[in-house]
């Protein structure tokens, strides 16, 4: 992730690899380092197709976002609940504890945002309603990913792109102005989920 700018990755080229227990699929943004089963961060959007466990992800740090559905129930190894009911909610955990899913009221999908321990993460879900100024320095990488609407990306280097519903665009060694499309303009603020990994 070394060029400055923005990198645009549509949900059309995410890569689909089924679970091992057939509980769902996951849907690959990205990965980096791309080749290899160790990664620094990764993001992907996962089908859950029915309850059970979370796969042990031991030095990571977790983030997940409900995308669609009506919800699932997180019960974590230390005690700890929480539930994501509405499109939009938000959990960050421990990718090494015990983590069991139970689903609400059918499948879901949701955004995961997997970082080395050894990095630093700052994540949010933003809801965009006025143009947002963001920016990475150098060494860093921040997240975009819009949930519900598309979104106009300008960087400051003059590049232009429209972000549909579930696109991931990366900024590197720049700054962006980010905003609801024209035609949203007078509609409900938008849910971005937008994170920035640094060293």
């Amino acid at each position: 992730m070394s060029d400055a700018g923005i990198k645009i990755i549509r949900r059309s080229s995410f890569a689909a690899t089924p679970w091992k227990n057939g509980g769902g699929v996951t849907h690959e943004a990205i990965r980096v380092p791309p080749i290899g089963d160790a990664f620094f961060w990764r993001v992907s959007v996962a089908q859950i197709d029915s309850s059970g466990p979370f796969s042990d992800f031991a030095g990571y740090a977790r983030k997940m976002v409900l995308l669609r559905g009506r919800g699932i129930a997180l019960q974590f190894g230390g005690g700890r609940q929480c539930a994501l009911r509405s499109v939009g909610d938000f959990v960050e955990f421990d990718g090494a504890m015990a983590t069991h899913c139970e689903l609400l009221d059918g499948p879901c999908v949701d955004l995961n945002l997997m970082v080395s321990n050894s990095l630093r993460t700052a994540a949010r879900i933003e809801r965009l309603s006025e143009p947002k100024r963001l920016a990475a320095i150098h060494g860093e990488a921040t997240l975009i990913f819009g949930i519900l609407d598309p979104l106009s990306l300008n960087s400051s280097a003059g590049e232009s792109a429209r972000l549909e519903p579930w696109d991931l665009a990366i900024l590197t060694d720049c700054s962006a102005h980010l905003s609801q499309m024209a035609e949203l303009k007078n509609s409900a603020p938008s849910p971005v989920f937008i994170a920035t990994i640094s060293p």
